[in-house]
């Protein structure tokens, strides 16, 4: 049965697409779209010879996807006007910087919130001025407000009222209860201008962001797609000085183990640890249809991101104050 790989092999050398048969289309689209990366795939096939039913997928996959980036981008000029009037930069993360920059990761990307990074001195008025610019509370609840404003890297989610869209609003990468501090300070100040009045991380710190979003955060959701962006990354820019600032904000074992997984997931022969085979198996844990497998990697991977973000005695208490309430809480990502 296929899983992940199947979809790995097509990004990485997608001539070999051309021996897929019916089967092996209807497994490779369904992965795709289940790790949002069917724009991506799209862009990487696009010229190839594949059966006209996959075609119009894909062509339609392309759309969409251009169509994500128009929107991607107007979202963060609505940002810009209202940061620019209090003198606060745009700072632009993950998918919306990788299109404002026309990088090699952000073609064909899936691209959902909008997330900004602000200076923490800063946010009571970054808040203030997107809630007169429209934007309202996705979470209204108490507990989940409190909870964001003292523990997390960024305000409660924020959704305009007009538009529909999503943002949020970081004043660091990790939550202040990981055990990982990065240097949010030296983020900004090393900022890279990508359009008048737009900025993003510089390519060093885009690496980094993805590794501590991947390994020091998340339980891995959405991870072929982070760690394409990382291959990609390394592509348009290489790595020199990646090690020495990964140091600086304390994720070197992560960004080092994004660098081999990224590399082994998308065509490299790279020499891999347990633990990085046991990430992998994680990473590649879809079926044909798309569902999900290996419950039991996952979970262990699903304790570990929660394990990861706070100490034991607050991950108890928080835990029991979301079951208690019935949902799942910030924690949950």
């Amino acid at each position: 049965m296929n899983d992940g790989w199947l979809l790995a092999r097509a990004l990485c050398t997608p001539g070999d697409t051309l021996a897929l048969d019916a089967a092996g289309w209807t497994d490779l689209l369904a992965i795709a779209r289940a790790e949002q990366m069917i724009g991506t795939l799209a862009h990487r096939l696009a010229g190839l010879p594949v059966p006209k039913s996959v075609a119009r997928i894909l062509d339609d996959a392309r759309a969409s996807a251009e169509q994500g980036r128009i929107i991607a981008l107007w979202e963060a000029e609505m940002a810009r006007r209202v940061l620019t009037a209090i003198g606060v930069p745009l700072v632009l993360l993950k998918g919306t910087a990788f299109v404002a920059a026309g990088l090699e990761a952000g073609q064909g990307r899936s691209i959902g919130d909008l997330d900004i990074l602000v200076p923490r001195d800063r946010i009571d008025a970054v808040e203030a001025a997107l809630l007169a610019g429209g934007w309202e509370w996705v979470k209204p609840d108490p507990y989940d407000d409190d909870y964001y404003r003292r523990w997390m890297h960024e305000l409660p989610p924020l959704i305009h009222r007009e538009r529909d869209r999503m943002i949020d609003v970081h004043h660091t990468i990790l939550p202040l209860t990981a055990r990982i501090t990065p240097d949010a300070g030296a983020l900004l100040a090393a900022r890279v201008a990508l359009q008048p009045g737009v900025h993003g991380l510089s390519p060093n710190d885009m690496l980094v962001h993805a590794a501590a979003h991947l390994f020091a955060d998340g339980d891995l959701a959405g991870g072929m797609r982070n760690l394409w962006d990382v291959h990609c990354l390394v592509g348009d820019f290489g790595t020199d000085g990646l090690a020495e600032r990964a140091a600086q904000h304390g994720l070197a074992r992560e960004t080092a183990r994004a660098l081999r997984l990224a590399a082994a997931l998308y065509g490299a022969r790279v020499r891999l640890n347990l633990a990085d085979r046991l990430y992998l198996r994680r990473l590649t844990a879809r079926d044909g249809w798309g569902w999900p497998t290996r419950p039991f990697t996952r979970f262990g991977f699903y304790v570990r991101s929660h394990w990861l973000r706070m100490p034991p005695a607050m991950l108890a208490r928080h835990l029991w104050t979301k079951w208690r309430k019935g949902g799942a809480g910030p924690a949950s990502g």
